[in-house]
Formats: C-alpha cells, sequence, structure tokens
C-alpha cells in the first residue's frame, strides 16, 4: 500500500516552482484549500485523508495536507495533474 501526500502548496498557482508548486501554471489555482484538494482525489477515484494540523515545509502557515490510500497505479505527477485539472474545472 503505497500512500501519497499532497500538500496544497503543490496546486497553488500563487507559488514558483522553487516554492513548491508541482503542476504547470496554467493547472494550478489560487491558494486552494485541504478539503477542496481532498474533494478532487476523491473525484478521479482514490480515497483521501485530510491532515489539517500539517505544516508544508516550505511555508509557516499550516494548511493541512491531504494523505492518498492506495495510488499504486499512478505515479505522483499523473495523480496531481489530475487533481489539478479537477480543481481548475470546479473553479471556473
Amino acid at each position: 500500500m503505497v500512500e501519497n501526500v499532497i500538500w496544497p502548496a503543490y496546486l497553488d498557482a500563487d507559488l514558483s516552482r522553487s516554492e513548491g508548486r508541482r503542476v504547470p501554471q496554467d493547472l494550478a489555482v489560487p491558494e486552494p484549500a485541504v478539503g477542496e484538494v481532498a474533494e478532487a482525489v476523491g473525484q478521479v477515484g482514490y480515497d483521501a485523508v485530510i491532515e489539517r494540523d500539517k505544516t508544508y515545509p516550505r511555508e509557516y502557515e499550516p494548511r493541512g495536507r491531504v494523505l492518498v490510500k492506495d495510488a499504486d497505479d499512478a505515479s505522483k505527477s499523473d495523480l496531481l495533474g489530475a487533481v489539478a485539472a479537477y480543481l481548475g474545472a470546479i473553479r471556473t
């Protein structure tokens, strides 16, 4: 069983790659909430567990993180791309 971790910073359009964004700028969304990320993970077919009290190592404010359960069949970049695409679709 593999657990992937998705920090909201990975999908944040307000951050640069060096600040932690891991998806292309055109897929990123401004200030994604951990609840939105968990909903997107569920919509792309995985179970998500929210940990609200966690802080991304490059940030000072806790925004939480999402643990993705049983994501053995997808690479992390594919998973992030699918989650980012879903977030972009619900934000427009």
